[in-house]
């Protein structure tokens, strides 16, 4: 699935890049350093599940899971971020994270 666009985009250590991935079950988020190759930040349906918190795959829990990225990178301090979709159209869950992320605080 990832092509052409993920090929263009690169994180720094200034920017890091947030990618996305979807499957059937859950919806994950990374922020990612390319310049190290360090995870930085993640958040995901999975793991608000394992907190405990009650959670489908749908557009409610994209957004959780955009609010909980934003979270994690506001406390490590991260404020700008690359946003990697992997090649996923930009609708749905995938914008539903975009916008709780920038609602949360970063910035794209």
């Amino acid at each position: 699935m990832k092509g052409k666009l993920t090929k263009k985009i690169k994180g720094s250590t200034e920017r890091p890049r947030l990618s996305v991935f979807r499957s059937l079950g859950h919806i994950y988020a990374q922020v990612i350093d390319d310049d190290k190759g360090k995870t930085l930040a993640s958040s995901s349906t999975l793991m608000l599940k394992k907190a405990g918190k009650k959670v489908k795959n749908n557009i409610e829990a994209a957004k959780r899971v955009g609010e909980e990225v934003a979270k994690n990178c506001i406390a490590k301090g991260i404020k700008k971020v690359v946003f990697d979709r992997s090649g996923y159209v930009y609708h749905g869950k995938i914008a539903a994270l975009a916008q709780a992320a920038r609602s949360g605080g970063l910035e794209f």
